[in-house]
């Protein structure tokens, strides 16, 4: 079943999800203190992902560019209305925390990064789910402590990250027959620094330095796909 990794990675962020709703009960200055911690660690781990290019003005020139295009669709502003929209239909902040900035900060925590296209390539292309696996134990925990303190929201970003992964494992053979391995391979580690530099925003931003629309940054990956190709050809 091509879809097994991705569908257990959703599911353990749904399960990590009901177990933080069970800790909220927290003072907030406790919750204050530990979304700090959060904010400090989402921050270290996209230095220690950023730091991985060979070639960093890869990186530069893709999160300048995707920004720009980012900035003039606006994707952030899209993502957080999805998050409201969801908001409404589901109920109000008091319910369940803060739905559209837990859905908006999870979904780009759990989509960014190597794991989940290496994990959905693997399923795909192998029918080996552990990758994906391993990544779902992490995303579960993960879903614990975010949804501690941001709510509910969190479990929605289940269902981005099941298309997301589901649809790369889906389409993994015709992705192997059209881009080389070595393509690839560059591709996977500076798309995992650009990351890298996103995860390390969003975790500045949930320790509040900063309020950078990380959303509007994504296109950068496609850009980082288009700069190896280039690369490469060339």
């Amino acid at each position: 079943m091509v879809l097994l990794g991705t569908a257990i990675n959703a599911l353990l962020i749904v399960i990590g999800t009901l177990i933080g709703r069970l800790l909220q009960r927290i003072p907030d200055n406790t919750k204050e203190t530990v979304m700090s911690i959060i904010g400090l660690a989402v921050a270290v781990l996209g230095i220690q992902m950023g730091i991985q290019s060979e070639n960093f003005i890869i990186i530069i020139v893709s999160l300048v560019f995707g920004a720009i295009l980012g900035e003039w669709i606006d994707l952030d502003k899209q993502l957080n209305r999805l998050g409201q929209f969801m908001e409404k239909k589901l109920g109000n902040k008091a319910k369940g925390g803060n739905i559209s900035q837990g859905f908006v900060n999870a979904t780009l925590i759990f989509v960014i990064g190597s794991m989940a296209i290496i994990g959905a390539l693997d399923s795909g292309l192998r029918n080996d789910h552990s990758v994906l696996i391993t990544k779902g134990i992490i995303d579960g925990f993960t879903a614990v402590i975010l949804a501690s303190t941001l709510g509910i929201g969190v479990m929605l970003s289940a269902v981005p990250v099941f298309l997301y992964q589901g649809i790369i494992a889906v389409f993994a053979g015709q992705i192997s027959r059209f881009i080389p391995d070595a393509a690839l391979q560059i591709f996977i580690q500076e798309m995992t620094a650009t990351g890298g530099v996103m995860i390390l925003a969003i975790g500045l931003n949930l320790v509040g330095v900063t309020k950078i629309r990380v959303a509007n940054l994504l296109p950068g990956i496609l850009v980082v796909a288009i700069a190896v190709m280039f690369m490469y050809l060339f």
